[in-house]
């Protein structure tokens, strides 16, 4: 991830730190994450290295460390090498292009960063146990199911179950690493994607609610206010005013 302007407040396994201009962050596969962009423009890369091991045998072993989480790459890699901005500048730069042979640039700029990565030591030996790993990845597929389910009615027992906790540990469990009560983030990301809505789309707010897993739209407001501060009809006016004013300047 690459913030190109404003700043984006990421919280990482229960602890957020605020990321600026110039800041180059990485996630590794596993690690709990959320974040709350303000006036930030930023660009998010997601990636499998899977397809870096493929007939790799030279790099096989560094990659498998990284994919199980014997080798957790710094977060903030940029702030430790100033030979990382480049790199990341010309790997989002291909992808957005796309032009023939992409795919050859793609994979070699990031064995590229992968390599300065190792190479400046921007990384660590993980300090988790099975059983945390474990648990981990069970609150991540609790995130995947409501990142794939938000617009139906989902239950606290239902994300236990799929945690396979009982609800009383898994709220408790899913609060210190998120900061958020299993239905608050539920909520929360609800809101999130119908601002997405609201923004890149002409859908009623009444639209918007149902669509977002919200049945009364009143609570669908009570709720948006609650996190952006504001109605969905004042960000809909605040989106269209910011949409119409690069056009205004001609």
């Amino acid at each position: 991830m690459r913030i190109i302007s404003g700043s984006f407040h990421l919280t990482l396994d229960n602890e957020t730190v605020t990321y600026y201009a110039g800041d180059v962050i990485f996630i590794t596969g596993g690690v709990l994450h959320g974040g709350e962009p303000e006036d930030c423009v930023y660009e998010c890369i997601v990636f499998d290295l899977d397809m870096l091991m493929k007939d790799n045998h030279a790099c096989a072993n560094t990659i498998q460390s990284i994919m199980n989480g014997k080798i957790r790459i710094d977060t903030h890699i940029s702030e430790k090498c100033d030979k990382i901005l480049p790199i990341t500048k010309k790997l989002c730069h291909v992808l957005s292009e796309k032009k023939t042979g992409y795919e050859f640039m793609t994979q070699g700029c990031l064995y590229e960063l992968l390599g300065t990565i190792i190479e400046e030591k921007l990384y660590e030996e993980s300090v988790y146990d099975t059983m945390t790993i474990e648990r981990l990845n069970s609150v991540k597929e609790v995130l995947t199911y409501i990142s794939d389910n938000y617009p139906d009615s989902i239950s606290l027992g239902h994300l236990a179950k799929i945690a396979g906790m009982n609800p009383k540990y898994f709220c408790r469990y899913f609060r210190s690493m998120t900061g958020r009560t299993p239905i608050d983030y539920l909520n929360y990301y609800r809101v999130e994607c119908a601002c997405e809505m609201l923004s890149t789309k002409n859908i009623s707010i009444k639209e918007t609610a149902i669509s977002c897993g919200f049945s009364d739209e009143s609570y669908f407001v009570k709720t948006f206010r609650k996190y952006k501060n504001t109605t969905p009809k004042q960000f809909t006016k605040k989106e269209f005013r910011e949409r119409m004013l690069p056009n205004a300047n001609i």
